[in-house]
């Protein structure tokens, strides 16, 4: 079930904000700033009350039993502890167990869909892993995210151009360290 947004409270709750940090929420600047606000966290928290796992297809036609990865997939998160935004790119890949392999896409939309409400990169990565395994059943998954994070950049210890890595294994992937470096070799080269 999609959460429903109250774009009305979001409006009032962003019109006390620019009233508390000294504005007049009433200027010809700001006086549309409420709506677009409550418009664009609409859009960015899309993926509250949404399942990603119902993005995965399962195709049985296709025997594949080695590594299919899809490197740097862009995602953009709000950070839980700050408000603040984090945005990077996942690394997805799997090894499918005989012939249950899903379309490319589906991965970015698993991502795309767990992005889109408030987390912490931690979660986040090990959530992408966890629907994977859960609904595709591979002999493995592995998840890296790599993700700046505005609110080390911007504020605290302000220091931009610093990315996070996190990662998340399971099956081979935990089990089996060839394979986990063999899967890291891939996206490593000629990442962007």
């Amino acid at each position: 079930m999609v959460a429903k947004m109250d774009k009305d409270k979001i409006e009032q709750a962003v019109e006390m904000i620019l009233k508390a940090i000294g504005e007049d929420p009433k200027s010809l600047a700001l006086a549309e700033t409420p709506a677009r606000v409550a418009r664009t966290y609409e859009e960015i928290f899309s993926g509250i009350g949404r399942d990603a796992g119902k993005e995965i297809k399962i195709t049985t036609g296709i025997e594949y039993d080695e590594i299919i990865l899809i490197k740097d997939i862009p995602l953009y998160s709000i950070c839980e502890h700050h408000l603040l935004p984090f945005y990077g790119k996942a690394h997805v890949g799997y090894i499918s167990q005989g012939k249950r392999v899903t379309g490319l896409s589906k991965l970015a939309r698993v991502v795309e869909i767990l992005s889109r409400r408030l987390q912490v990169q931690e979660r986040l990565t090990s959530e992408i892993a966890d629907v994977i395994m859960e609904k595709l059943k591979p002999r493995g998954v592995i998840v890296i995210i790599e993700a700046e994070h505005l609110c080390m950049s911007m504020r605290g210890i302000q220091k931009p151009g610093t990315f996070t890595t996190t990662s998340a294994v399971r099956g081979i992937f935990k089990k089996n360290e060839k394979t986990r470096a063999e899967a890291i070799a891939l996206i490593r080269s000629g990442s962007k």
